[in-house]
């Protein structure tokens, strides 16, 4: 959850157009969780049945990384953070429409903590405020990586997760590809410590050691681990950046991850 938490700071620090830092994090990222597989001996092989689902969840990781990397830019790392991680009580609703699962009322109260977190979150309800378009923004990026997480439930029981997440990867390199004939590519290197850390540590081993963890854990209690994230993302951009949260962020971070804990607390109960 550490190397997973760096996303925050890095998506503020990296001084280079949304779509140039994505397609970038996600070559450098598919390299190294290629050469991991090869070294694994890990089948880079689909079943013609789950490419659609797979192609799927691709377009939605790569929709979710340019919308949370855009609410990064358009408030700071902890509203950035704490919006995204409304998105277990947007699957929570998701679910049961889209796997035809049994609805439970209690996540009617959940949602409702997370409107009161995400109140607190708004300095004001005015799209003019950036801080407003960075919640907006960050909650759409919640609602893809829903999505995305809702259509592998399925596929997750059939493949390794280093191999389906170089798939989602190759998907996304092929989707920003047009990114080269609109922006300046030689600007990148200046960011290469940037892209290189993020491609490296957060994607390419932040991925591989959470999966890797499900060996130890059940997938529940790594989620509820995964409750950390916004506390060290935050910890880091304090340090690295001097970002400094308001009381009421603070607040309505309390609430949502409250959330997110009561949620996962009761799945791992029943």
């Amino acid at each position: 959850m550490i190397f997973l938490s760096t996303s925050g700071a890095l998506g503020r620090a990296i001084q280079l157009p949304v779509p140039l830092i994505i397609v970038f994090r996600s070559i450098l990222g598919l390299f190294f969780l290629l050469l991991y597989c090869k070294l694994k001996g890990f089948s880079l092989k689909a079943a013609k049945k789950d490419v659609l689902p797979i192609v799927a969840s691709g377009i939605f990781l790569g929709l979710h990384w340019l919308t949370y990397f855009y609410a990064l830019k358009l408030s700071n790392v902890a509203i950035g953070l704490l919006s995204l991680f409304t998105y277990p009580v947007i699957t929570a609703f998701l679910e049961p429409i889209i796997l035809k699962s049994k609805f439970q009322k209690v996540h009617i109260l959940l949602g409702f903590l997370v409107l009161i977190g995400i109140y607190f979150l708004l300095p004001s309800f005015n799209f003019n405020n950036s801080y407003t378009l960075g919640v907006c923004v960050g909650i759409l990026s919640a609602l893809l990586y829903a999505l995305r997480n809702i259509i592998l439930k399925k596929q997750i029981a059939n493949y390794n997760g280093s191999t389906l997440m170089c798939f989602q990867l190759f998907i996304v390199v092929v989707l920003l590809s047009p990114v080269y004939f609109f922006y300046d590519v030689a600007t990148v290197v200046t960011q290469w410590q940037g892209l290189l850390i993020l491609g490296l540590f957060t994607t390419a081993i932040g991925h591989t050691l959470f999966l890797r963890s499900f060996k130890n854990f059940s997938v529940t209690t790594a989620s509820i681990l995964s409750g950390v994230e916004p506390v060290f993302g935050i910890l880091i951009a304090v340090i690295f950046l001097k970002e400094i949260p308001s009381a009421l962020t603070l607040v309505g971070g309390v609430l949502i991850i409250s959330s997110v804990v009561i949620e996962s607390m009761r799945s791992y109960k029943k």
